[in-house]
């Protein structure tokens, strides 16, 4: 019998992040001597660092390259960045083996068609609002939110909240 979305929540025990497109709107700033920028929603940093301090694995497989995005990710206790990911199935698949994971127990979340495989692999694939309209048909769920604005947030409270976890539940 496939499970509902909310029906699924009880059942993950790891979050996967694409980084642009989910936690940024995909819009790059370029500042002097070629430095890139990103927006983010502190809100989503706010949920990343509840999950971590309640021992929920997390990843971030994304194709660039900033060494911010590292630093960033890792102050809020993220462990697993795949930073540049030219293969997104093999560290999804590495990121599983290292913390002896069943693939049916992670949330994806993902924007656009380099997610699509991984998201195909996964217990519940999600994404933000914004997100390509092939990832929307695989996606389990499309958060109300797009990417940069508080998707991230939404699933993780979510899951969090299903299984007594969330921050006012304690």
């Amino acid at each position: 019998m496939n499970k509902n979305f909310k029906e699924t929540l009880s059942d993950i025990k790891a979050f996967v992040f694409d980084v642009d497109g989910v936690f940024t709107d995909g819009t790059l700033f370029l500042l002097p001597e070629g430095v890139q920028a990103r927006q983010m929603n502190i809100r989503d940093g706010f949920a990343i660092k509840h999950a971590t301090e309640q021992n929920y694995p997390i990843a971030l497989i994304t194709g660039g390259e900033d060494e911010s995005v590292r630093w960033r990710f890792s102050n809020l206790g993220v462990k697993d960045i795949y930073l540049p990911s030219t293969n997104k199935v093999k560290d999804f698949e590495d990121f599983v083996a290292k913390r002896g994971l069943k693939k049916e127990e992670i949330l994806y979340m993902g924007d656009d068609l380099p997610d699509y495989k991984v998201m195909q692999m996964v217990g519940v694939p999600t994404c933000p609002a914004n997100a390509d309209s092939e990832i929307k048909k695989i996606a389990k769920y499309v958060s109300d939110k797009k990417g940069g604005e508080g998707c991230v947030r939404d699933v993780i409270e979510q899951v969090l909240r299903a299984q007594g976890n969330w921050v006012t539940q304690k």
